[in-house]
């Protein structure tokens, strides 16, 4: 399952990444002007009758002779999407303990369990006040549907240029974290880099 993913993010079959990305695009936008219930049940009702449609049509091709009367949605049928016992569990305890690790980040930042991270915090929450003025919940769900389906191949494409920049943003970053780690421990200089740096001399 996860490489069928895979393969439609990366574009493997065109056809069909198409048309899930569409659909997925297409079914967001109607949020827009309408319910989700409404969404979901004219969905439904397209696919179903479009299958039924095709079933029927491959069963009067059989009995007319005209094909072998094989099921048309039977790789579909066939798809295997239960789980074991095993598999239920290992994944249960995954999500819980995702949850829970989750759950005491947050404890850390909201009750300060150390300044910087939680200064950190405080300013993501406050950039995304400014976003939730200019977008709402549904439009970042269709750009993120959209940046799913478009940077993993971007950036494929491009690695290396992708790369190069993101080292610079990150040593940036790093210098501007150093400053005001610096800071909070009460200024001075950088510490020295090299192995055994000089000490300071004796008054």
């Amino acid at each position: 399952m996860a490489s069928k993913v895979m393969d439609l993010i990366f574009w493997k079959e065109t056809e069909r990444t198409g048309m899930v990305l569409t659909g997925l695009v297409v079914g967001l936008l109607s949020l827009f002007q309408l319910s989700i219930i409404t969404v979901v049940s004219t969905v439904s009702l397209a696919v179903m009758c479009f299958t039924i449609s095709v079933r029927i049509y491959y069963q009067v091709l059989f009995i007319l002779s005209w094909g072998d009367g094989e099921h048309p949605f039977k790789s579909y049928l066939d798809l295997d999407i239960s789980f074991s016992g095993e598999d239920a569990d290992r994944y249960m305890q995954r999500a819980i303990v995702m949850f829970l690790s989750a759950v005491d980040t947050l404890k850390r930042l909201i009750f300060v369990g150390n300044l910087f991270d939680s200064l950190k915090f405080l300013v993501l929450m406050y950039l995304v006040t400014y976003l939730g003025r200019l977008f709402n919940g549904l439009t970042l769900l269709i750009i993120s549907v959209i940046a799913v389906f478009s940077l993993p191949l971007f950036y494929r494409q491009r690695q290396e240029e992708v790369d190069s920049y993101i080292a610079k943003i990150q040593a940036q970053y790093d210098n501007i974290k150093d400053i005001f780690q610096r800071l909070a421990q009460g200024g001075g200089p950088p510490p020295d880099p090299t192995p055994g740096g000089a000490k300071p001399k004796a008054q």
